[in-house]
């Protein structure tokens, strides 16, 4: 028997995310590509799914549902705030759905995304897009391994063995 998922192990997961909408509209899958690759206990995915996904094997399929509460947060009004389109670049193309980053005086990053432009006005909101959204994931594990010291170091994967260096700038 292969090992569980647990802290400290990267999990590789095929996985097709739905609404939870009368005909369960796919919002992303990793189907037909390379599987989602993430370092379990270490925050790289919600917390929902990375809970129902402890103890799990190689060749485990399942459906994995997750509350907005596990998921990206529930959905709070207000949370969007009207920005005059001239704050940003005039040859910046903003639409719909695009995320940035928006820093403090302290430098610190606060991720936004644009959820409409009218006229003039940008509509930046702090609550991630599917927020407020009940997540069905259909999973399937296709293989764990053991964490490297590097990769624990880091908090996420270093390729598929664990290996490459670190391209992420922490």
């Amino acid at each position: 028997m292969s090992q569980p998922i647990a802290n400290d192990h990267v999990a590789f997961v095929h996985y097709t995310l739905r609404d939870g909408g009368p005909d369960g509209e796919i919002l992303d899958s990793s189907v037909g590509g390379a599987p989602l690759m993430y370092l379990h206990g270490h925050h790289n995915i919600v917390p929902g799914l990375e809970r129902q996904l402890t103890g799990k094997a190689t060749g485990d399929s399942f459906i994995a549902v997750v509350s907005p509460e596990e998921g990206y947060g529930v959905k709070h009004p207000g949370s969007a705030q009207r920005i005059e389109r001239s704050e940003f670049p005039e040859d910046m193309e903003v639409v719909a759905g695009m995320q940035m980053a928006l820093e403090d005086d302290q430098g610190r990053l606060t991720p936004v995304w644009v959820s409409k432009v009218e006229g003039d006005g940008v509509w930046l909101d702090t609550a991630h897009p599917l927020a407020g959204v009940t997540l069905h994931f259909d999973i399937n594990v296709t293989r764990v391994r053991a964490a490297t010291e590097a990769e624990v170091e880091h908090g996420h994967p270093m390729g598929p063995e664990g290996d490459q260096a670190p391209t992420c700038g922490c």
